[in-house]
This record gives C-alpha cells, structure tokens and sequence, in this order.
C-alpha cells in the first residue's frame, strides 16, 4: 500500500475542490439529454427513477469510499481491482482498458454538447462549425489541466457553483409558473415498478464521475477524510438539482416538448414558458455544466491513464508528468482520441458503451469492497446490497439496449473485443510487471 507525505504546498485541492471536481464530472451533458429519455419511457415518474439513480450511484460510491480509504491510490477503479486481484494480469489489463475508453466517451459527450449548444449562438453562416467548437473547448481545458493544477481547481470551483446556482433558478422558476405542483409525482401511482428501475439504471450514467475525486488523491488535502466525504456530498447535491430540475421541467413542459426536443428540451421549454431570459439561462447552464464536465473529466482521467501506462498496460509515454503530478502526455491523449470521436458523428453508440462500461465497473469495485470487506471495514450486508442492485441495474440496461436497438449493442460488443484484443496483448508482453 502506498503511503504518502502531506504538505499543504503538495496538495492544493481542499475538501471545496474535490467535490467541485465530482460535481463538474457528474452535471454535465447528461441532465440535459436524460430528461428526454426517460419521460419517453415512464412519464411523470421520471423524477423517481433519477432518485433511484442517485441511490444506485451511491451503492457504487459506498464501494469506491471504503477502498480509496483502504488503498490510498489515485488509480481508483484499475488500482482497487489491480490490488484486491494481483493475480489476474489478464482482467487487471481489460479493466484499465475499458474504463479509460469509457472517460474518453464521456468528454467526447461533453465535448459534443457544449458545441451544440453554443453554436445555437452564432449566426447560421458561420466559419465555427461544431467540430471546430469542440476542438476549441479540449484545447482550452487541456491547457488549463497542463499548466496549473491549483488553477484547474479554482476554474471548476468557479464553474461548477454557478451553474449549480442557475440550474437550482431554473427549476424554481418552473415550479413557482406550474399550477401542478407535486401531484404527477406521488398520486394514483399505477405505473408498472419494472420500467422505472430500467430508467433508474439508465440515469446511472449521468451520476458517473463522482470518481475522478479519488485520482486526485495525490493532491487532496487530508485525502483520506475529504475523499469520502466529497463523493457522498456531491452525489447527494446531484441527486437533488436532478429531481428538482425534473420536477420542475415536467411541472411546465409539455411531455410531448421533452421526448421530441431532448437534450434541447429545457432550452426550448424555458423560451417558450419564462421568454428569452428563461432560454439564455439554460443555454448558459449547458455551457457551464458541459465545460466543468470536461475540465474534470480531463483532471481525473488523465491521472488514471498515468498510473495505468506506469504499469506497462498502456504506451510507458502516457506516465510521464510535468511539475511533479500533471500527466500531461496523457492528457493531450485524451483530448486527441475524445475529439476523433467527435468527429466521427457517431457518438451515440460510444454514449451506450460509456454507460454499459461504467455500471459494469462499479460492479466490480462492489464485489473487489465485498471480496476484502474486513480490511476495508464494510458493512457486509451494505456491501451485498451494492452488489445485487448493481448486478440487476446492469441487466436491465444491457436488455433495454437489446431490445430497443440490438444493433448498437453489437457494435459496443464489437468494441469491447477490440479493446480486450488490446489488453490481451499487453497483459502478455514479458516485461509487464504491475506496481502494487
């Protein structure tokens, strides 16, 4: 177990920080596209499932608090299993793998959004198409992560808190205009149990970076104490500006404006409900949640692939670090891979395999906490419940995925062999040797 040495001058991320990084990976594109979603499948009782998504983030986050406390290793998810397993080379190498194209989904994502978004601000005869916009944004936020790691910290601090700040506006606005108050939400509920859990597992995704706080663990003020307290409080706000928000929309939005216009849902019911300001505060919100989503994306991320390449399990030149902690290889990686993903066009099957990737994962960090549950002093029966819930969220969205667009999920499964191809073939090179 690695042990560290705290100075304040070490480690610039105070407790406001860390939960400012999970907050900016969690609230970004995801809020503005699940709404759609999930008031297609199950209508007004999409405020329930994303209360039950932020109680299934949270059976993950119990796993992912005890074995950062216990293992005291930026490496989160790889590191956990690499420790608990350090036999099985093999699965420690697919892991590393999956959950690494699974963050590079996600900026692709948010990349993708915060470009839509703001080109909706342009005019239509523009040199700024939404590829060059979303090069602009991973350029921008690559280079804050690259030059200052105290300067990251204060730009998410900065970013996240606003859009916190207008995202709870806007849903103040929409239930103080709506006559329906909470009604839709608890009366005459006949709605078939099933559906909702399916929608509660399909929101787990955009609960997903919570996370990247623990690959700042080399940098986080009394990392052992803040850590867990950082992922247990930025999952509970997300959970509340979610249901709040959704609350709010359904109260006044049309279900038929939702499912049509997703992701532009909010937007296009805020101008129609609360005029122009109503539509420039939501369009700000996106840019805000978008650009924090990536700046902590990058963050944590980058910091994972570091310690995976330190193993040999990626190219040995991603480990490499300027001013003692930043990977900054690894970071130019990740903007440069994330942005080919834009560029493809075809980013919603890359957005179903990030989502598969991550419960999956979670998944397995439940069961590596249940596996050592002694060492980490886990509660067994919490421990066992993390896992069931997390194993029947993850067949219900991998059946949802087949039966609604089987197609995809061939195409996710093809990309998961290519990248176990890739892990096998590191995970046998001779001089593979793992830093445990």
């Amino acid at each position: 177990m690695r042990k560290t040495q705290s100075t304040k001058t070490e480690r610039p991320l105070g407790k406001i920080e860390l939960i400012a990084i999970a907050l900016g990976g969690m609230i970004g594109g995801g809020i503005f596209s699940i709404l759609g979603v999930s008031v297609e499948i199950i209508g007004t009782y999409t405020p329930i499932a994303i209360f039950l998504g932020g109680l299934l983030a949270g059976c993950a986050a119990y796993a992912y608090s005890k074995l950062a406390a216990y293992y005291e290793d930026e490496g989160a998810t790889y590191s956990f299993f690499k420790k608990t397993f350090p036999q099985q080379k093999f699965a420690i190498a697919s892991i590393g793998w999956l959950i690494v194209f699974g963050y590079i989904s996600t900026l692709a994502l948010y990349a993708f959004t915060f470009s839509s978004y703001f080109s909706t601000l342009l005019p239509q005869n523009t040199f700024f198409s939404k590829e060059i916009i979303a090069f602009i944004i991973i350029f921008i936020f690559g280079s804050i992560n690259i030059i200052s790691v105290n300067g990251m910290g204060k730009v998410e601090d900065l970013m996240v808190y606003i859009k916190i700040a207008i995202l709870i506006v806007i849903s103040t606005l929409f239930l103080k205009q709506s006559n329906l108050g909470l009604q839709p939400f608890y009366k005459n509920f006949t709605h078939s149990l099933s559906p909702i859990i399916t929608v509660a597992a399909i929101t787990f995704v955009a609960y997903e970076g919570f996370q990247l706080t623990i690959h700042a663990y080399e940098e986080a003020e009394s990392p052992k104490k803040n850590i867990p307290s950082a992922i247990y409080w930025s999952i509970g706000i997300t959970t509340f500006i979610y249901v709040i928000l959704a609350m709010g929309a359904l109260s006044i939005i049309p279900k038929e404006i939702l499912i049509r216009d997703k992701e532009f849902a909010l937007a296009a019911g805020a101008t129609e409900i609360l005029g122009n300001t109503g539509h420039g505060l939501i369009i700000l919100g996106a840019l805000l949640a978008t650009s924090s989503a990536i700046n902590g994306t990058l963050f944590g991320a980058s910091r994972l692939i570091a310690v995976i390449a330190e193993d040999g399990v990626f190219p040995y030149f991603l480990s490499k670090r300027v001013h003692g902690h930043i990977p900054k290889n690894a970071i130019i990686f990740m903007g440069a891979v994330s942005y080919l993903f834009v560029l493809t066009g075809g980013l919603q099957v890359i957005i179903e395999f990030g989502s598969i990737t991550f419960i999956i994962v979670s998944l397995l960090m439940a069961y590596s906490n249940f596996y050592i549950r002694k060492k980490t002093k886990s509660h067994p029966l919490i421990a066992m419940i993390s896992i069931l819930l997390l194993t029947i969220a993850a067949g219900l969205i991998i059946f949802h995925k087949f039966k609604t667009n089987y197609q995809e999920l061939i195409y996710i499964v093809i990309v998961y062999v290519a990248l176990i191809g890739f892990a096998k073939f590191y995970s046998t090179k001779t001089n593979l040797k793992f830093n445990t």
